[in-house]
């Protein structure tokens, strides 16, 4: 073998590592939860380092709701039971309006009471549905027995 072809596989062996590197420090840094607003029985929780599967979200939300419950008080279900959670990316922090693609929050005072709309994940309950989870890739159900099943253009509830 040539010297010049071992020097690149040398370098590309070396940057496959640094990308597997970087990829499992981003996949296994902490959840950072900034702050929760509520909405009646829709909350928005503003997240740092949320993971970016959907395997990863599901998982995530499932270890952590009873946590959720217990530090923040959510989900808040209506008396039927609905809510819904939505997890937005903190991104840059809260800014002003632009008056058009911002999310704003009435329990805060302007001007700084907004943020860029980047939801990453969202938690819906119903009682005719069940529990669904939204996605950037897809929904998911959650089954009676506790499967979690990916919707598809024919699927139909149960």
């Amino acid at each position: 073998m040539r010297v010049k072809n071992k020097k690149s596989i040398v370098l590309l062996t070396l940057a496959g590592c640094v990308l597997l590197g970087y990829w499992l420090w981003l996949s296994l840094r902490p959840v950072e939860i900034i702050a929760v607003h509520d909405n009646g029985n829709h909350s928005y929780v503003l997240v740092r380092s949320f993971p970016s599967t959907d395997n990863g979200k599901i998982n995530w939300w499932l270890e952590n709701k009873s946590s959720l419950k217990e530090k923040y008080s959510i989900p808040r279900p209506s008396s039927s039971g609905n809510f819904t959670i939505i997890f937005w990316l903190f991104g840059e922090g809260y800014k002003e309006t632009d008056g058009y693609d911002r999310l704003c929050f009435d329990d805060m005072p302007p001007p700084l009471n907004c943020i860029d709309k980047e939801a990453v994940f969202s938690v819906n309950n119903s009682k005719n549905l069940g529990t669904i989870f939204a996605t950037y890739d897809g929904k998911y159900q959650r089954q009676k027995n506790g499967d979690i099943v990916k919707f598809t253009d024919e699927f139909e509830f149960k």
